[in-house]
């Protein structure tokens, strides 16, 4: 049996909680995905295949005022700013999905700033 690399690991338990969270039109799913530079958050609809909102430390909006976006503080600021877009949507219920990643540093800064920006999950 071949030794697995951490990128391996980590798409399969992301394929594991996959299988018990899926995102419906009521309560669509929030994922995160982490690099080394950056984070994205976006909100999907898997009943439709369709992406409803979605920020990362790449908007410009975010990039001129970050210095990094591989820290907390960006992280801080992705959650706040996929808050606020899937407000404006009208979504206020989500499932979080966190992508295979401890929910630890980045992953928990932007759970907790879309919960601060009105998000319940």
């Amino acid at each position: 049996m071949a030794v697995k690399g951490k990128g391996q690991k980590r798409v399969r338990r992301h394929l594991r909680v996959r299988k018990k969270v899926t995102g419906t039109p009521e309560r669509p799913r929030l994922c995160v995905f982490r690099s080394l530079n950056h984070i994205y958050a976006q909100v999907v609809d898997d009943n439709a295949h369709v992406t409803l909102a979605q920020a990362s430390s790449t908007d410009p909006s975010l990039k001129a005022s970050q210095k990094s976006g591989g820290n907390t503080a960006a992280a801080q600021a992705v959650g706040k700013l996929i808050a606020a877009r899937a407000l404006d949507k009208g979504i206020k219920q989500v499932v979080f999905d966190r992508g295979g990643y401890l929910y630890h540093g980045r992953v928990k800064a932007l759970a907790q700033a879309a919960r601060e920006g009105g998000l319940d999950f």
